[in-house]
């Protein structure tokens, strides 16, 4: 969004799958790669319950361009599909609780790759909150403490910026969109257009094609076999067992630290990205949770 996301990254074309990432992503073993057709195009499509109108020609032609060019992405969709596998479970009971239709996990996966990227204009995480974004819906953001990498905090304040945008717009499409325009100027464009739809709005490219990468990313990874993906379950990327430990006082090195927990500092970093400097400062009544991962490290 303008101001969740100034994006110069065009990451919408990566995919991953959806609550299914689990269970479907069987195709044949040594099907050949084939270009993606109109064969493939689905009868019909929604975005968190709310139908996509593909009787109109240019919305059908827009969806048309999203599939074809995410579908052939297959190095890039399908490393992101094995990420899904580990960052779903976390991202999905938090989305769940809010209350948010659960495609908006999909929003995650074309805003970052659901990786920890860092916009050109410096917006961060899975989600890609700017900064002063992030601290307005309750992420601690500093130059020790960052939760904008922090998945599931990141996660629940992405909620929050969500339901305000239904609250406004009555719609999910239009939250999603206003996610990347923002929610003025989402409103802006439907006060001076006369409109009340998401795909009927004249828009810049970017906002034009955001919930249509989506849409896009939904349909592929729930029939992965109509767009040649085979990834066995045994390649998708597993969830590490952690435990948990909570940390009321400074820790003046995290190396050490991280060597009292029986790992070393890549370790704690790549399960605590959130934590930004080579040490940790706890204010006063207040503590930390870190995960320490059990095996597979």
């Amino acid at each position: 969004m303008e101001w969740i996301k100034k994006s110069g990254v065009m990451i919408g074309a990566m995919l991953v799958g959806g609550a299914v990432v689990h269970t479907t992503y069987q195709v044949k073993k040594d099907e050949p790669a084939k270009a993606v057709t109109g064969n493939y195009f689905p009868a019909e499509i929604d975005f968190a319950g709310e139908k996509t109108p593909l009787n109109i020609s240019d919305v059908r032609e827009r969806l048309d361009r999203e599939l074809l060019t995410n579908a052939n992405l297959h190095a890039t969709t399908q490393i992101i599909i094995k990420r899904a596998n580990r960052a779903f479970p976390v991202m999905e009971p938090i989305l769940k609780q809010y209350g948010i239709p659960d495609d908006f996990k999909y929003l995650a996966v074309i805003e970052s790759g659901l990786v920890n990227v860092v916009s050109p204009a410096k917006a961060a995480g899975v989600w890609q909150f700017m900064p002063d974004t992030g601290k307005q819906y309750g992420l601690e953001v500093t130059d020790l403490v960052d939760e904008r990498y922090h998945l599931a905090k990141s996660t629940e304040a992405a909620c929050k910026y969500l339901l305000a945008a239904k609250a406004k717009f009555g719609s999910w499409t239009l939250a999603a969109a206003s996610y990347n325009a923002g929610v003025a100027g989402i409103n802006r464009h439907l006060n001076f257009q006369g409109v009340t739809n998401y795909y009927d709005l004249a828009l810049v490219e970017e906002t034009s094609r955001y919930v249509f990468r989506i849409l896009a990313l939904k349909e592929i990874m729930k029939h992965p076999a109509n767009y040649n993906f085979n990834i066995p379950a045994a390649d998708l990327y597993k969830t590490i067992p952690v435990k948990t430990v909570e940390v009321s006082a400074n820790v003046p090195d995290l190396a050490v630290f991280a060597k009292e927990q029986g790992i070393n500092y890549k370790i704690l970093k790549i399960h605590n990205p959130w934590l930004r400097d080579h040490n940790l400062n706890v204010a006063a009544g207040k503590k930390y949770t870190l995960e320490i991962p059990t095996s597979g490290y």
